[in-house]
This record gives structure tokens, C-alpha cells and sequence, in this order.
């Protein structure tokens, strides 16, 4: 169907952004208030900690400004995402886009003046202001880092030389995407196509195996051919990685990564170990998919491709709803009745219109609704978009709900859990009421694949950050043919015999953003471990799981992840959740031989 303009989309389609203001002038408004307020907050330049009174008056008003100043930001933003190509909308996001770095740039002062002072004045600071004990945590995790703060002369050296940090980051970047270039491939049809990293994973997903090949082949040797200068970039990051982890403090880079959640190493450690003590189960996998496929030899051109080919019919968007409301019923009906205010009160954006923003995201701030924007399509993809996006929103909503503004902000380590709660539930409802053989095996290969891309591909890649990283310590020099020599051996490990590790897989590190930010990928594996656990106990019946969930949702940002997790019945300093994530996926895995 042809896609409507902004203008012609029916209202209850949309999302209701006038609950944040009801017209530009209203936002205009904001703008100067926020302005003001951040003068008021910059007034406390040199007594923040002068008494516990002037710690908490400078808590109360950075807390007012930087509220008001999320939601100022929000509502630009999310109108420009409506209709990328409304100038009047653009210029509204640059404007609060500069807004936010001139904040940024005015307050930069405030960490180091409150880690000035020793932690015990903090500590008596909220013994005699009883008003300072809602923001005690906030305080202890700033306090965290007073060890690992240096003076304010060395602070400003470090300020200026992180100016010259980045550049591999930078370098790859612009590589990746300002330069690239995968020149074209024929596809199925005969047509030359251009071959880009957004429609990479469509062609390896051709039923036609030459476009597979084509595309995996097309992709490797244009990496290949930049071999050298994507290697320095990384071994500039490594670099970058242990002198911050030296000058700051830090038993090594693993640790300083870690230290913002209060993670211990061992979570690290623990995933790698469980993982490969499970990789039989992940070799098994492979063996049936090459049997379902018919193939003599499966080449990595062929891990991604559906077995079946089982496209359901057309999901309205009210039929979707229903088939979320029906699949997460075994959260109960209290978060049932909460997640009917996300349709009621017009939190979400659902379709496609002319200069929509692609993909979608939930969104919001403590004083907001959380915003969803979708481009629904009718699609069962798009069912689970809805409900992985609605997770988010409602872990949202329960954590502004029963939490301060301070706590209420969840961190990146447990951001994926509810989202992928809500999409293991769906998946297994889907499952559950397939009326064709073709259809369960879709159904089955989804959930495996989730469970292969997300935990095992995704602890490969943190095994080879990590095996890097000690190689760089143990003065082992990071050339190229380290580098590829390191992934090609993990990637036969990880994959198996029934697997062929064709040549140019080695290079595929070569194209992976993500060690530009080290040792994040972790965070996906144990993410999908935690999620898994959580709703395999739920779906069991497990006494009690539902309602542990529900008290992690309300937990927000009020304490370290791990404990917020063991609140839900997970425990990630243990092999626990790990082994009862894989052990669902040998059940499906069981499940599709069965149906194979």
C-alpha cells in the first residue's frame, strides 16, 4: 500500500504528544525555563557540598532542570521522527540538540566538586538531613568512582587527551558507513542490486544459495581488502582501552568496563565457561539445520536461512493486539490492565506514514507517557516488534511508577530483559496455537536462532574482545593476521563440524561496531540468559515467578542490576540463568527434530 503523508493519518493511529504541550509556543516556554533553571543549578559552582543543606537544594534543583529539560528534548525529537522532512521539526531538534551540549558544557563542573570531598562527609551529610537519604544510592554510585578520580590538574590533562581519543571508533565509523562501498549483486530475480550492510541479511536469507554466496562472498573480500587499516583502528581502541584503564586505576579494561553496574569479572568469565561447556547443544543445532536443508556441506553462507518457507496471513494491527494480550496473560491480569493504558491513552505510533522514522523504539521520561513508535505492517515480525518495544515501555511505566526520579532510569544491563520477556512469551504463544507443521518449525527456528545469534554469536564475540585484550598484556603483538587467525579459530569453535569456516570468515570481525565499545556485547548474552529464565519459570508455573517479575519491573534504577535481578529470581553471578536459557533451547531444539 502506498504510504499516507504525516498530515493524512488518522489521530488515534498516532501518538499523543500534546500531553507533553499542547502547542510550539507551550514548548518555547519550556525552552527558557530550562535555560533558567540550569543557571540556578550553576549558581551552586563552589558549595555544592558546603552542608547537607546545600547538597540537597542543589539535588532538588539539578533534579527540576534536567526533567523539564527531557522533556523539552523528547518532544522535538519525537516530532521530527514522525516526519524526518518537516524542516520546522528539524530546526526544533537542532535547537534542543545544542540546548543539551550547552547544558552539558555548563555543568561539566559538578562530578569533580562533589568527589572533592571525602565519602564519609556524604555519609554524615545524610545522617543529619534525613531529605538526602532518596538520593542516598545515587550518591554512593557517584562515590564509587572517588578512587578512581584524579586530581583536577590530571583530570584536565586526561579532559584534553580523551579530545585525541576515539579516533579508531572514528575511523571505523566513517569506513563503515560514509565510505563503504559492497558494489552490486544479481539477485534472484536477475536484477542487479547494490549490495549494502542494510541489505545484507536479506540476501542471506535468498532461497537461492548463488545469491547467498554471492552476497557473504561480496561482503568478506571488500572487508578483506581493508584488512590492515581496520586492524590498526582496533588495535588504536585496545590501546586506548588499557592506557584509561592504567591512569584511572583499574586492575585492566574488563574491570573499568564493568565497574558503572558493580560487576564483577567472574559474570564475565562465567558466560564464556557455561557457554562452552553447552556447546554441544549449539553443534546439534547446526546438524539438524543442515539436514533440514539438504545439504552435503553448510557453509556459512547458509546458518541464516528460514528451513521452511511458512509466511503466516496478514496480523491486523487489532488482531495483533489480541495475540499479545493472550500471550502475555501468564504475567497476570494486574499487567494486563497497565498495558491496556499504552492503547487507551495513546502511547504508541503505529504505521507507517511519508518521512516516518524507520525501525522502532519506545521512548519517554519520568514525566511523560513511555512513547512507542512503530511502523506496524501486518507482519508476525511485526507482532513481535510490538511486543519487544511494549516490554520497554512498560518496564518504563512500573519504574517511574515507584521510583523517585533519580531511581526510577534503568541501566543498559537490564534494559533488554522485559523487552525480551514479552518476545519469548509470544513466541512460545504462536507456537502453541500453530495449526501447520510448517508453522511450528518457523515458530521453533526463531527462538533457536534468537538463542544462537544473541547468546552463543554474541559471547564469541565478548571471548574474542577478551582473548585480544590479554593478548595486547601479555605484549603478543595485535597484527592482522593475529587478529583474524584468533576469530576464525573461535568461529570453528563455536560452530562445529557440521559448519564449514569458510576461509573468508575470518574477516568478519573486520565489521563489527560494537568492539568500538568494549566489552558491551556481554550485556546481549546475559540480557537474553536473564529473560529466558525468567519466562521459562513463569511459562512452568513456578509459584511466585510472575509476581518476582513484576517487583524487577518496579525496581527501576534503585540498586546495582545484579541485586534488582535476583529480585526476579535470577542470579547472573552464578551458571544458573545461562544453563536454564540453553536448556530451553535444547527443548525446542528436541521439539523441531521431532517435527523434522
Amino acid at each position: 500500500m502506498a504510504l499516507v503523508k504525516r498530515e493524512e493519518v488518522k489521530k488515534e493511529d498516532t501518538w499523543d504528544l500534546e500531553k507533553m504541550y499542547p502547542s510550539k509556543e507551550a514548548w518555547e516556554k519550556d525552552i527558557e525555563k530550562v535555560l533558567s533553571l540550569t543557571e540556578e543549578v550553576a549558581d551552586f559552582k563552589g558549595h555544592i557540598m558546603e552542608s547537607s543543606s546545600t547538597l540537597y537544594d542543589f539535588y532538588i534543583a539539578y533534579d527540576k532542570m534536567e526533567r523539564l529539560s527531557e522533556v523539552v528534548y523528547l518532544y522535538a525529537k519525537m516530532s521530527c521522527d514522525t516526519d524526518t522532512a518537516n524542516q520546522e521539526y528539524q530546526k526544533m531538534k537542532s535547537r534542543v540538540e545544542k540546548m543539551m551540549e550547552d547544558i552539558s558544557t555548563k555543568l561539566s563542573f559538578v562530578s569533580s566538586e562533589m568527589l572533592a570531598v571525602p565519602y564519609q562527609t556524604v555519609l554524615d551529610y545524610i545522617e543529619e538531613n534525613p531529605n538526602l537519604k532518596e538520593f542516598a544510592f545515587d550518591l554512593e554510585k557517584t562515590f564509587r568512582y572517588q578512587e578512581h578520580t584524579l586530581s583536577e590538574k590530571e583530570e584536565a590533562i586526561i579532559a584534553k587527551a580523551t579530545n585525541a581519543f576515539g579516533t579508531g571508533d572514528e575511523v571505523f565509523y566513517n569506513f563503515d558507513n560514509a565510505d563503504i562501498d559492497l558494489g552490486t549483486i544479481v539477485d534472484e530475480n536477475g536484477q542487479e542490486e547494490e549490495l549494502t550492510n542494510s541489505n545484507y541479511t536479506k540476501y542471506m536469507n535468498s532461497k537461492d544459495r548463488r545469491v547467498r554466496e554471492d552476497a557473504f562472498h561480496k561482503m568478506y573480500h571488500y572487508f578483506k581488502s581493508f584488512k590492515n587499516t581496520i586492524s590498526s583502528a582496533y588495535k588504536g581502541q585496545i590501546k586506548e582501552d588499557f592506557f584509561s584503564s592504567d591512569v584511572r586505576k583499574y586492575n585492566s579494561p574488563l574491570e573499568m568496563s564493568l565497574y558503572q553496574d558493580n560487576i564483577d569479572p567472574s559474570v564475565y568469565h562465567t558466560l564464556i565457561d557455561t557457554i562452552h561447556k553447552r556447546m554441544p547443544d549449539m553443534y546439534e543445532y547446526m546438524a539438524l539445520r543442515k539436514k533440514a536443508l539438504g545439504l552435503k556441506e553448510m557453509h556459512m553462507w547458509d546458518i541464516y536461512v528460514d528451513i521452511v518457507d511458512a509466511t503466516p496471513a496478514d496480523i491486523p494491527f487489532l488482531e495483533g493486539k489480541k495475540i499479545l494480550f493472550e500471550a502475555l496473560k501468564p504475567l497476570g491480569k494486574t499487567y494486563l490492565e497497565d498495558l491496556e493504558k499504552a492503547f487507551d491513552e495513546r502511547w504508541i505510533d503505529k504505521f507507517p506514514n511519508v518521512g516516518k522514522k524507520s525501525g522502532a523504539y519506545s521512548w519517554g521520561s519520568y514525566d511523560t507517557y513511555p512513547y512507542l513508535l512503530l511502523n506496524y505492517n501486518g507482519t508476525v515480525d511485526s507482532v513481535s516488534t510490538m511486543a519487544h518495544e511494549l516490554g520497554h515501555s512498560m518496564h518504563s511505566y512500573y519504574s517511574n511508577k515507584y521510583q523517585n526520579s533519580i531511581n526510577a532510569s534503568y541501566p543498559i544491563f537490564l534494559a533488554e530483559i522485559a523487552s525480551t520477556v514479552n518476545e519469548v512469551l509470544v513466541n512460545d504463544y504462536l507456537y502453541k496455537q500453530a495449526k501447520t507443521k510448517e508453522e511450528k518449525i518457523l515458530y521453533l527456528t526463531e527462538f533457536l536462532e534468537k538463542v544462537r545469534t544473541t547468546i552463543y554469536r554474541q559471547t564469541m564475540f565478548a571471548e574474542f574482545e577478551m582473548i585480544m585484550h590479554d593478548k595486547y598484556e601479555k605484549n603478543i603483538p595485535i597484527t592482522e593476521e593475529e587478529l583474524s587467525s584468533t576469530y576464525y579459530k573461535l568461529n570453528q569453535y563455536y560452530y562445529g563440524d557440521s559448519v564449514i569456516s569458510d576461509e573468508d570468515i575470518r574477516y568478519e570481525w573486520l565489521r563489527i561496531p560494537h568492539f568500538y565499545t568494549p566489552f558491551y556485547v556481554y550485556k546481549y548474552a546475559t540480557g537474553l540468559s536473564s529473560a529466558i529464565a525468567i519466562a521459562s519459570d513463569i511459562l512452568n508455573g513456578k509459584e511466585g515467578a510472575a509476581e518476582a517479575y513484576l517487583k524487577f519491573l518496579s525496581s527501576g534504577g534503585s540498586d546495582y542490576p545484579l541485586s534488582i535481578l535476583k529480585r526476579a529470581g535470577v542470579d547472573m553471578t552464578t551458571k544458573e540463568p545461562i544453563e536454564k536459557a540453553i536448556d530451553m533451547f535444547k527443548e525446542k531444539l528436541e521439539e523441531l527434530k521431532k517435527l523434522i
